[in-house]
């Protein structure tokens, strides 16, 4: 199909009452608490008879509920959520072997994936014990200071990769938090050659991680699994000599069963 005739279906295809609708159920991560109508309104950037319409949709739905001047979201929103974890095949696939990196090193193990300039924890493996904290299912942090990111970034070359990294926010997060992008560049193309990436302290105070990349059964990488722990009780060698091998075996496993 020609190009022009590609966009004009793309613009004929798009349906914009829709992309509001799931703009506006986004933006209730932004406000804390129940949201007015017109506090929606204003964070979506949408008139507030649009917002109105739109959100007595959702009510209708069982995502939003309301006492006609506050709303908020129902636990039915999480069916959204519960469907791509169901569906996806990467998360299907590492999940057990999450449960066995992270029973053989008791320290938790995570997967994450790439959206846009954040990543995204989709899964997570735990020690068997009472209780354990960690990253939650569906945390965002920024690519750029986060081994799981920087073991995704890797994928791009450095053209493209230089290009996304200069377009990108990278406000720090920590005092050890690297922004300039050219020393970006050159730790994820080092990361990229080493097959793996660690982070110490950038993406939070007092925490390191290690990460690789995922790829699947064409070499392309489709997330990264991750290990770590507070600094006064795992050092960077640790990291490597304990952690690594056990994330490059288990990467390596899934890899060959995923399409």
């Amino acid at each position: 199909m020609p190009k022009l005739k590609r966009e004009e279906a793309r613009a004929t295809d798009f349906v914009e009452s829709l992309d509001r609708g799931l703009r506006l159920l986004q933006m209730f991560g932004t406000i804390s608490g129940p949201a007015t109508l017109s506090d929606l309104a204003r964070v979506a950037e949408l008139p507030r008879a649009t917002a109105r319409r739109i959100l007595f949709t959702l009510a209708h739905g069982g995502f939003v509920s309301t006492d006609g001047k506050l709303f908020t979201l129902t636990p039915h929103v999480l069916t959204l959520a519960a469907s791509y974890l169901r569906s996806s095949q990467v998360v299907t696939v590492l999940q057990p072997v999450l449960d066995r990196i992270a029973t053989s090193a008791q320290e938790i193990s995570s997967l994450a994936v790439l959206d846009g300039d954040e990543v995204v924890f989709v899964a997570r493996g735990s020690p068997a014990r009472v209780f354990s904290a960690g990253l939650d299912i569906g945390y965002r942090l920024p690519a750029f200071c986060t081994s799981v990111g920087r073991a995704m970034l890797g994928q791009f070359e450095n053209a493209e990769l230089a290009a996304r990294l200069a377009a990108m926010r990278r406000e720090a997060v920590t005092p050890y938090t690297v922004t300039d992008p050219k020393k970006l560049l050159a730790a994820i193309g080092a990361d990229r050659k080493k097959g793996y990436s660690l982070v110490d302290r950038e993406a939070e105070p007092h925490f390191r991680s290690i990460s690789v990349p995922v790829r699947r059964y064409d070499n392309v990488i489709v997330a990264a699994v991750n290990m770590g722990a507070h600094v006064d009780r795992v050092s960077t060698s640790e990291l490597i000599e304990r952690f690594l091998p056990l994330l490059q075996s288990g990467a390596e496993e899934a890899g060959k069963r995923l399409l």
